[in-house]
């Protein structure tokens, strides 16, 4: 008996250190090359897909939700750049209303004071349209919701319409977006320029230079512009409207508006304001002119469209400042639910993990008694 036993604990002895081929694994040579001992073991790694670690840190969800708040900065900061940019535009149209209701002043009383004189004038003379010249306002840069895209359907959807009528079309683009756009489509192009923040009255010139001279050269019979009317921080409207030739009612007789930006308890909005008819200067009859009253009228038509341009590029400008407010705010609304609902799993990771570690104390404790 007592060999018996000292046999059985030799061989349960040698037993505890014997190999298994699961505990370890050998390399063995083949011909050719040496096989990869973990080739198996890499193939799961790269298979295995990115999970929530539920391990009480949760540094995925943490440091996302550090993202998302750090985005949310930045789109704020973003919107209240552009409001302050949208008050300088604001302050950039009311100054140049002044000179806008003298020109129409002085306008008016000397159409008043010639007649039908005035018709014979070249940039008042209605001609046969073969041709016309569509002048197109977009902005240099995104982050702006809708605002660009919307303007060049606009301007697509009208040159398609005067090509179906057989009426020959060009562009002259004002903005990198459509001229990027309606570049790579082969679109004709007259003349293309850059449409900044802060445009100023040598800008406007220059793009009343060349309208007038396609006009006047008979290149072109008529120029349409399309640009965004702005309506409200929240609303703005594609326009289109017609630059030359001219309509001497329509200057004397059509009025204006402006746009005052406000605050209440931190919300933006804007206050629009209709301004009167400037009343026509009165020109006695007996009023002896050192120039022709003509000439007088066809120098302050140009003066007329250069103004014009000015305006309708600030409005522009203003447009696209509010759709980027709006689309900036947008982005910190979406950013702040994002970083809620983070903010949401990382706790719940948390809690799993700590129960989870009072489970297993609970559960040492009761196995030791």
């Amino acid at each position: 008996m007592k060999f018996l036993f000292v046999a059985a604990t030799a061989i349960a002895t040698a037993s505890a250190f014997t190999t298994s081929p699961a505990t370890f694994t050998t390399s063995v040579p083949q011909v050719g090359g040496v096989r990869d001992v973990f080739s198996q073991e890499g193939n799961a790694h790269r298979n295995r897909r990115s999970t929530i670690v539920m391990d009480g840190k949760a540094n995925a969800i943490r440091d996302r939700i550090t993202t998302v708040n750090n985005t949310k900065k930045i789109t704020s900061a973003m919107k209240l750049v552009a409001a302050a940019k949208v008050r300088r535009a604001q302050d950039a149209v009311l100054a140049t209303r002044p000179f806008s209701e003298t020109l129409q002043s002085v306008f008016g009383g000397l159409i008043n004071r010639l007649g039908g004189e005035a018709a014979d004038l070249p940039l008042l003379t209605q001609r046969e349209v073969n041709k016309v010249t569509l002048v197109s306002i977009t902005g240099d840069r995104g982050l702006c919701g809708g605002y660009n895209s919307f303007m060049i359907k606009k301007t697509e959807a009208r040159f398609q319409e005067l090509t179906d009528q057989g009426i020959d079309c060009d562009l002259i683009l004002i903005g990198k977006k459509g001229i990027s756009y309606f570049t790579r489509r082969e679109y004709p192009i007259r003349a293309t320029y850059e449409c900044t923040q802060n445009p100023d009255s040598k800008q406007a010139l220059s793009i009343s230079e060349e309208i007038i001279n396609s006009f006047l050269s008979g290149e072109t019979d008529a120029v349409e512009l399309l640009y965004t009317k702005f309506l409200s921080l929240i609303s703005s409207t594609p326009s289109v409207r017609t630059l030359v030739p001219f309509s001497a009612s329509e200057i004397s007789q059509k009025g204006d508006e402006v746009f005052q930006l406000t605050s209440d308890n931190g919300d933006f909005g804007v206050e629009r304001k209709e301004l009167e008819v400037a009343e026509p200067q009165d020109f006695p009859n007996d009023m002896i002119f050192e120039q022709d009253p003509l000439q007088i009228v066809n120098s302050i038509l140009p003066l007329y469209l250069n103004g014009q341009i000015l305006r309708t590029l600030q409005e522009s400008v203003a447009s696209e400042l509010a759709a980027r407010m709006q689309s900036m705010q947008s982005a910190s609304d979406n950013a702040g639910a994002l970083s809620k609902k983070l903010s949401q799993e990382y706790n719940r990771a948390r809690q799993a993990s700590v129960t989870q570690e009072i489970l297993e104390i609970v559960s040492g404790a009761t196995a030791l008694e």
